[in-house]
């Protein structure tokens, strides 16, 4: 049994799609992190970083945080969504790493500028919007020859990426500008797996569609 302790943010929901998509038993620990949960001394034993989401495996004794970390367990785990050839096994490595280091980090300060702070700083709201818009392109050129992006194979990248732009609203990104991300995005989000790990450790919308 592996212990999850998530939120309702891209991060989390990249854990507990992936635990979905592979079947594997699971008992959520909502961390309301709108409420400050995350700083509490429970949390902070298997998160240092005060972050969600952890997981703790019951059939190794692992704790681990960072979302990334935690994707690329479950996949050597269970020997999936993590090709075994070295090539596309190092191309899945370095689409996750790309979300790791810029999709999810400048896509989150588009939603604290954007969302949630709206006419506060027009320099960072330009600066984080102009950033969205250049990643999603990067994003549709890479789909534009390949049906996932590590390649043919549906992977931990997109399951890393995918929560990310399923926020494509707070944003202000407007999908059909991005045609390969659009087809992507929305054959993603059929599966059911995906539907179930969105809804992860509560509903509080459905999962937009453009």
């Amino acid at each position: 049994m592996i212990d999850l302790w998530t939120w309702t943010t891209p991060n989390g929901r990249k854990v507990s799609i992936m635990l979905e998509e592979l079947g594997l038993p699971y008992r959520t620990h909502a961390v309301d992190i709108t409420q400050g949960e995350q700083h509490e001394p429970s949390f902070l034993a298997v998160s240092p970083n005060n972050k969600i989401p952890a997981i703790r495996d019951d059939d190794t004794g692992t704790v681990l945080m960072e979302s990334g970390a935690i994707l690329i367990y479950l996949a050597e785990k269970s020997d999936r969504f993590l090709p075994a050839d070295p090539e596309q096994r190092y191309r899945t490595l370095e689409w996750l790493m790309w979300q790791m280091g810029g999709l999810g980090p400048f896509l989150g300060q588009a939603h604290h500028f954007l969302q949630f702070n709206p006419g506060k700083a027009p320099y960072a709201e330009e600066r984080f919007h102009d950033e969205a818009k250049r990643l999603y392109r990067v994003l549709d050129t890479r789909l534009a020859d390949h049906a996932y992006l590590a390649g043919d194979e549906y992977t931990i990248a997109d399951i890393a990426c995918w929560p990310w732009v399923s926020r494509y609203e707070w944003q202000r990104i407007d999908l059909n500008e991005y045609p390969n991300v659009k087809r992507w995005y929305v054959e993603i989000a059929g599966r059911p797996a995906v539907q179930r790990g969105y809804h992860v450790p509560k509903q509080v919308n459905e999962i937009p569609l453009p």
